[in-house]
């Protein structure tokens, strides 16, 4: 069983962690707040606490969100589709890679985290910890690794392929709005999302998709996979999401929260 830290709306690093668990919210409660609004941006932890310790109120006037940096869309040289399927690396040279993702946002509240679930043939992550994200940045066999990115992405996903546990048959990667539900936000506010694959040895593109839909009901964004075929490690284009938080998500893969 895994306890969600919910991330700070300020830029993240990993001091600014919070140990306190996302609430649980509904699929309806998301569509009675699709329509694009702007509210007051929320106060800090520390203000919260502040509060909740009884001390005399003043609050001071509400910020506005930090702006997010743009980023340039690197040059994506082994484009593949939407839902296409292709060897990860047809050489079979590659032993480790890097996921790297990157994305603009419309809105500047619109504040994304990558996630990766590692799966068994079952559908289902092999357990609780075996879930990578900024809370819990490497898979218990150190396979599998989180990392934010100070250059070209804006977060990236290592996978050592030879240490990865044998029991592991696909990765799926996720692109997931932080607190959407509470600030109204979806993925209509996003654009230029992409993923590439690295050799991370030779730092040569393996594959890469950019996504073209972007839809106003889904928060949480399968951007794509690897998974094991016949003895081979391939690759999917997914672009498709759902309207669940990071902790509907890992309902959604087998995760335990608290």
């Amino acid at each position: 069983m895994i306890d969600i830290p919910m991330r700070s709306s300020l830029p993240f690093d990993r001091n600014s962690i919070k140990n306190i668990n996302i609430s649980q919210q509904t699929n309806q409660s998301f569509a009675q707040t699709q329509r694009p609004s702007t509210p007051a941006h929320p106060p800090s932890h520390t203000a919260a606490n502040r509060a909740s310790a009884h001390l005399p109120s003043n609050p001071a006037p509400a910020q506005a969100p930090i702006p997010i940096r743009q980023l340039a869309v690197p040059a994506l040289r082994k484009k593949i589709k939407k839902g296409q399927k292709v060897p990860l690396d047809p050489s079979g040279q590659a032993r480790r890679i890097h996921i790297c993702l990157g994305w603009n946002v419309t809105n500047p509240q619109c504040d994304l985290d990558v996630s990766a679930f590692i799966l068994g043939p079952n559908g289902k992550v092999l357990g609780d910890d075996w879930f990578v994200f900024y809370g819990q940045v490497d898979s218990p066999d150190k396979s599998v690794h989180f990392s934010l990115s100070d250059h070209t992405d804006r977060e990236y996903i290592s996978v050592d392929l030879q240490r990865l546990n044998p029991a592991a048959a696909k990765i799926i990667f996720v692109l997931t709005i932080n607190e959407a539900f509470t600030h109204k936000l979806n993925f209509s506010m996003v654009k230029d999302a992409y993923i590439r694959i690295l050799n991370a040895d030779t730092q040569q593109e393996l594959v890469s998709f950019q996504m073209t839909d972007y839809y106003p009901n889904v928060i949480s964004m399968m951007i794509g996979e690897i998974y094991l075929h016949q003895g081979a490690w391939k690759c999917t284009a997914i672009g498709n999401g759902v309207a669940k938080d990071l902790e509907g998500l890992c309902h959604l893969y087998g995760v335990q929260t608290v």
